[in-house]
């Protein structure tokens, strides 16, 4: 019977959940919700705009072999705030990563705001998340990913492990934004390095996308500072402002990275469940 049970494979999440927003008679409204597996979503409750959508692993963590999904559509005109429950634990993997994949479409006139709390990344995990968005005429995206090696509060550290996080954001169609970030096996040994973090454990990537990024620019460098950096930009008419920050620890790197974003998601502000 032990020989039986050592012979079975690992029990892996493979899950996906897919929201869908629309505008109609002057709110955003939920248009279609599907969950499937671990993956969930709830909806708080609110008045006015964007739609707030709060997205949780009822796994409480990856591993390696895991699979989940998301898929958010954002109607024309329409508005949505998606976050997370909590952080995202990514565990020691035997074999293999934990894959996610995130995928996003806002029409003519909407806007997005992706707004996710921190990924944690323990020591020997493996980890790779595709993100990709498509944004139509006119449309607007909030999009921010912070990472953290390690949780110093809790004593951890982070050797060894494998972190990947590729994005590709289109607005009509074309590329706009391009980036493929990739670390391991020897996280320690990189981060160490000057021209990388100089040893900080928390980092965040924040890009905006929006007619008016460049308008944000001064005031987004006055709330990074010196640990980190900043800039605007057009690509085919498109603005972009892109923020890129590191820290000693998450709650160091959340100091600067809440008011960065309430900066950003401008009347929308925070969602609720990152002042809880």
């Amino acid at each position: 019977m032990n020989n039986q049970l050592a012979d079975l494979e690992p029990q892996r999440v493979s899950a996906r959940a897919e929201l869908s927003v629309l505008h109609l008679e002057g709110r955003s409204r939920l248009s279609r919700l599907y969950q499937e597996g671990a993956a969930k979503i709830r909806l708080p409750r609110a008045d006015s705009d964007p739609l707030e959508a709060v997205l949780i692993n009822t796994a409480g963590g990856l591993t390696g072999g895991d699979r989940l999904r998301w898929t958010v559509d954002v109607g024309r005109m329409a508005s949505a705030t998606v976050t997370t429950q909590a952080c995202e634990k990514v565990y020691r993997a035997e074999t293999g990563r934990a894959e996610v994949s995130c995928n996003f479409s806002v029409g003519a006139g909407g806007r997005l705001a992706w707004l996710p709390q921190e990924t944690i990344v323990f020591d020997r995990a493996g980890f790779s998340r595709r993100l990709e968005a498509d944004l139509g005429e006119g449309a607007e995206a909030l999009i921010v990913e912070a990472t953290v090696f390690g949780r110093k509060a809790m004593g951890e550290s982070v050797g060894r492990a494998m972190f990947a996080d590729r994005w590709r954001i289109r607005r009509n169609g074309r590329l706009i934004h391009a980036e493929d970030f990739s670390i391991g096996p020897d996280v320690a040994d990189t981060l160490s390095r000057s021209a990388v973090t100089g040893g900080e454990i928390a980092i965040a990537t924040v890009l905006m996308v929006s007619d008016d990024a460049a308008n944000q620019l001064e005031a987004a460098r006055t709330i990074v500072g010196e640990d980190g950096g900043v800039s605007a930009w057009k690509v085919t008419e498109s603005g972009k402002l892109l923020a890129r920050l590191f820290a000693t620890d998450s709650y160091s790197l959340r100091k600067r990275l809440v008011p960065l974003i309430e900066l950003l998601n401008g009347q929308a502000s925070l969602p609720k469940v990152w002042s809880l």
